[in-house]
Order: structure tokens, then C-alpha cells, then sequence
């Protein structure tokens, strides 16, 4: 029987192949109680499949020396994971105090990080809850000695095989490129999920957010997977499998033209050039963003020091890694953006640990907020990054303003940190560049305080989108209605690119709009010049970017910008792409 199940497209692409189903129940643990004789016993075989696990991570590392270095990263995210003390020596405590066996300590742990970060607002951090649990599952199959999902591949034989899981770890992507491995499913994750990002990062078409494909698709089925636009087809008809042979070979021709762009400019047909910036999370990511072309990164997420971690990281710890990225950008720009935590997060003092049972962190004590009324916590970063702006061009990014005080207060809050450098002879960049990332509605139409207070601004459009419209995107029930090309979307973000080009004050955007080529002229004709995305996503843009012509863009862009219905606007941002091939 054949049938179509809808997902989230989180990587371009279209796969054929037979499903391979891959088993996802070792983190279902019975929970023992053990003699007190045995429980250093349990002690050292908990510490015994740790060490395997590490070495497991190292020996992959090693074989990704050739390999995009985003690969390499999530390798030494999930190895930071499980060497933090929440996880290494706390389920020892577990062992000791309950006398249990050690796959329940680590599974019972585990659940506690995951509740912490799933009540994150930031959608990013909230997705790192399947790092801990797939770094976790990785030391209860090696205590249960259950195989690993590659071993299940071996003897598989063609040339297409679609795997479909629950869930699946960056790792595991990475061990089964090697196996005839052509695509990949699974019933959870997220677009920002590190799963999905490294599925667009090795070219992998890849739809997660099934919920049940793995109860409902049996092994060896015939499947097509969309993964540009979130499909999977569960044993299609000779026409529609024709088809869909049609749209690969033309996939991949398409494909193959765009890795010759990587040394091209991003110039349109009218001579304007367009600056490609990257977003990054580690400083691992910076080789990406060289290996892609891009002119710089416009986003670097600071928030991966708390992976993994209850406390706040010293200064030192900041600078070390903060430096570490400038240097790897070989000259090229880099902007910082400060914390963007919500109080979740070890950051708050006691005297705002009531804040933490707000029923609504989204609009509670969170990014900006929560540095000013940390002044010790937001100086300690403000000097890190100034410190390292000594070995490169960087710039610092606040997000989520929304008053001229948090402004001033910012400025301040720089000025108070270079004062004390100077005090301690500690160089850094006194020309360092301060801006504003504009991802609230308030701060869109009051636009205006920011243009004269900062040096450039950057767009957040995933919040702001979701704030005009008041729409959680991760609530299954309402996500549909998550639409950037609502009128009042393309409204606010003319009105900010437009005035920023009045004031001339230069204006990136960051948000998932930047990287998805369907915008792309969209954005061009509103006057935006700076995109910044994911790195595997520039070709694509790029390339749409140099069969544009500006000219003949913004005529129809102002007339898109005025229609009042989300259908009318889509259609004719179809009939714009559809134009100047």
C-alpha cells in the first residue's frame, strides 16, 4: 500500500531507495538493584564504557581528518557532553547512594539535563536535548553491549539505503556515509537540531519530525525522500517513482554547477555586490565557513559554552574561544553575538530565581534583559570578546533589544569593559563595531532609536516572525501557521531594510529567510545586502543571487510588499523566481 507521510525538510534533495530500519530502544533500561559488594564493580564498568565511548569518538575524529570540519565539531560536542562532571561522576554518585546498575544512573541523569533544556525558550538550545540523550545512549549501548547501528548496515547491499530511526546522533550519520547510505528519516528532531544541520552540511536530502515513520514503514519498503520539501512517499506507483527519478537527475546536474561557485563573488546581473556571511556555533565551524566562501560570519552563537554544563564560564575560558574563532577567519569579519540565554541557565542570582517559574520565558528575564541585570556576567563576556578582537575584525551583536535604555545601558556596559583593559594595559580594538539584532516588533517600528545609536543591525526573522505572530513554531498545533510571507512580516521587514538604507546604517539578516533561495529575491528587491546563513546553504543562495537583475527586481518586490494575503504573495514570489533563470 502505498502512502505519504509529511515532515520537516530539513535537508534539499531527493533520495530513492529501500528503508533499512534501525532499532532506537537501548535507552529503555531496567532498573536493578545491586549487592553492595558489587557497586564499585558497577563503579568501574560504568567508567570502563565511558573510556570506550571516548576512544569510539577519537578513532572517528581521526578518520575525518579530509572531511568537512563540522563534522569534526559535533565529534567533540558529544565528547564534551559526556566528559562534563553532570554526566561523568554524578551517575557514580547515583550507583553509590541507590545501589542501582549503571545504564539506569546514566539514563535517570540524562532525564534531568533533558527536562533543564527543554524548558529553554532559545529553540537552538532547547534542540540540544538529543545531543545529551544520543551521547548518553552511546554509553548504554556499550554497558549493554548492544550493537551499534552501523554493524546493523553490514551486508546490506545497493546502492540506496534510506535509513529510518526514531532518532539518530550526528555519529551515527557520519559511521553510516561509509555503508551505502543515501538519505535518512527519523520521528524526531528539528530543523536546528545538530542531526538535521550536519544532514545539510554533508548534502544528505533528510525529513525529520515524523513522529511514527519508524512504526509505520517496514524494512526493505520502497521510499522516496523530498528532503526539500519534507516528503516521504512509503511505496510509490510506477508514475510518481518515474517522476521522482526525473527530479533527482535534475537535482543533481543543478547540484554539481553550484560547487563552481565557491570562489565566484555573490554579484548580481546589475554589477551589486552581496555579502554571503555565515552562522556558526563552535569555533570548530570557522573551517566551514573558509572551506564554503563565505565573506564572514554575521552570527556566531556564543550560547555552545553552557553545553553541557550548570555554571557560568570564566572570562578565560570565553576569550580562549573567542580567539580561537577570529583567528581561523584569516582577517575575515566576525561578529559576536552576546549571550542569548533565557534564566534557565546558571546565570541568574538568588534574589531572580523566582523569574525561573514564570509560565512565559519568552517574554520574561532573557537575552539582553538578563545581561544588564547581570552586570558582573555580562562584563566578563564584553571583555572576552574585546580581548580577542586584538587578533581579528570583530564585532559584537545584542540580540533581542527593544528600548533605547538597553541601548544605552549596552554602550555603557562596553565602554565600562574597555576602561578596565586599558586599566590592566590588555589590548584590544577601541573601534570595535556594536549592533543591534532587531527580532521584536517593537524594535522594528521604533527603528529609528537603534539606527542612531548603533553601527549596524542584524534581522533575526525566526523570532520575529514568530512574535508578529504570535505563533510557537515548535507547537505542533499552530506551526503551520508560521509564515514569513505574512503581510505584516514583509511589511516590518521593509520598513526595517528600508530605513537602515535611508540612515545608511548596513543591515544583515541572520534568521532561516537568509539561507533559503526562495526569498532570496524577495529580500534583494526589499534592499537587503547582507545575508548570513548556515554554510552549506550559500551556493544555493549565491547562485540565485548572480541571475538576478536588482533593477528590474525592486518594481515587483514594491508591489508584492503591498498585496494583503499570504496566497497572492506566494504565488507571486513563484512568478519572481520563475523569472530572470
Amino acid at each position: 500500500m502505498s502512502f505519504t507521510l509529511h515532515g520537516l525538510p530539513v535537508s534539499g534533495g531527493i533520495a530513492i531507495g529501500q528503508a533499512h530500519l534501525i532499532s532506537q530502544a537501548t535507552l529503555e533500561v531496567s532498573h536493578l538493584v545491586i549487592a553492595p559488594r558489587m557497586v564499585e564493580k558497577e563503579v568501574a564498568r560504568f567508567e570502563a564504557a565511558m573510556q570506550r565511548v571516548r576512544a569510539e569518538f577519537a578513532t572517528m575524529k581521526g578518520s575525518l581528518e579530509k572531511s568537512p570540519a563540522d563534522m569534526r565539531a559535533f565529534i567533540d560536542l558529544h565528547r564534551m557532553i559526556l566528559e562534563d562532571p553532570e554526566l561523568s561522576e554524578v551517575p557514580k554518585q547515583i550507583i553509590r547512594e541507590r545501589r542501582c546498575n549503571a545504564e539506569w544512573a546514566i539514563v535517570q541523569q540524562m532525564q534531568v539535563l533533558v527536562e533543564q533544556f527543554e524548558h529553554v525558550e532559545d529553540q537552538y538550545l532547547r534542540e540540544r536535548s538529543y545531543d545529551v540523550r544520543q551521547a548518553v545512549e552511546r554509553v548504554v549501548r556499550e554497558l549493554s553491549e548492544h550493537p551499534d547501528h552501523v554493524s546493523k548496515l553490514k551486508g546490506v547491499k545497493g546502492e540506496n539505503v534510506i535509513v529510518v530511526a526514531h532518532d539518530l546522533s550526528p555519529a551515527d550519520v557520519m559511521a553510516f556515509k561509509d555503508h551505502n547510505f543515501a538519505s535518512f528519516v527519523t520521528d524526531v528532531g528539528g530543523a536546528t537540531s545538530h542531526t538535521a544541520i550536519l544532514a545539510r552540511g554533508m548534502g544528505i536530502p533528510a525529513v525529520l519530525g515524523l513522529h511514527n515513520a519508524r512504526a509505520l514503514i517496514r524494512d526493505k519498503e520502497t521510499l522516496i525522500v523530498d528532503g526539500t520539501r519534507g516528503v516521504v512517499i512509503v511505496n510509490p506507483d510506477r508514475r510518481i517513482l518515474e517522476e521522482y527519478e526525473l527530479r533527482r537527475s535534475q537535482y543533481e546536474i543543478e547540484k554539481s554547477k553550484l560547487k563552481l561557485l565557491k570562489t565566484a563573488r555573490a554579484t548580481t546581473l546589475d554589477k551589486i555586490k552581496i555579502d554571503l556571511l555565515a552562522n556558526i556555533e563552535e569555533p570548530e565551524d570557522v573551517e566551514a565557513v573558509i572551506e564554503c566562501g563565505a565573506d564572514g560570519v554575521g552570527l556566531f552563537r556564543t550560547e555552545f559554552i553552557f553545553l553541557g554544563r550548570g555554571d557560568m564560564p570564566s572570562e578565560d575560558e570565553q576569550f580562549e574561544a573567542y580567539r580561537k574563532a577570529v583567528k581561523g577567519m584569516e582577517g575575515r569579519p566576525l561578529t559576536i553575538r552576546t549571550f542569548d540565554l533565557g534564566n534557565d541557565k546558571q546565570m541568574v542570582s538568588e534574589d531572580l530565581a523566582e523569574e525561573r517559574r514564570r509560565d512565559n520565558p519568552a517574554l520574561g528575564l532573557r537575552s539582553i534583559r538578563l545581561s544588564l541585570a547581570e552586570p558582573k556576567v555580562f562584563q566578563a563576556q564584553l571583555r572576552a570578546i574585546l580581548r580577542a578582537s586584538k587578533f581579528g575584525k570583530v564585532k559584537i551583536l545584542v540580540p533581542m533589544l527593544s528600548h533605547a535604555f538597553q541601548v544605552d545601558q549596552t554602550l555603557a556596559a562596553v565602554e565600562q569593559a574597555k576602561s578596565s583593559l586599558r586599566g590592566q594595559k590588555i589590548a584590544f580594538d577601541e573601534n570595535i563595531e556594536v549592533g543591534g539584532m532587531i527580532e521584536v516588533p517593537a524594535a522594528a517600528l521604533a527603528i529609528g532609536i537603534f539606527l542612531r545609536r548603533l553601527d549596524f543591525l542584524s534581522i533575526g526573522t525566526n523570532d520575529l516572525i514568530q512574535y508578529t505572530l504570535a505563533i510557537d513554531r515548535t507547537d505542533e498545533q499552530v506551526a503551520n501557521l508560521y509564515d514569513p510571507l505574512h503581510p505584516a512580516v514583509l511589511m516590518l521587514l521593509s520598513h526595517i531594510i528600508g530605513s537602515a538604507e535611508k540612515a545608511g546604517v548596513p543591515v544583515s539578516m541572520c534568521g532561516e529567510m537568509a539561507g533559503d533561495p526562495m526569498f532570496t529575491r524577495l529580500l534583494l528587491g526589499m534592499g537587503l545586502r547582507q545575508f548570513s546563513m548556515f554554510p552549506a546553504q550559500i551556493p544555493a543562495v549565491k547562485q540565485r543571487i548572480k541571475q538576478s537583475d536588482i533593477s528590474e527586481i525592486e518594481p515587483i518586490v514594491r508591489k508584492i510588499i503591498r498585496l494583503e494575503e499570504s496566497a497572492k504573495i506566494e504565488e507571486q514570489i513563484e512568478r519572481l523566481n520563475a523569472w530572470q533563470q
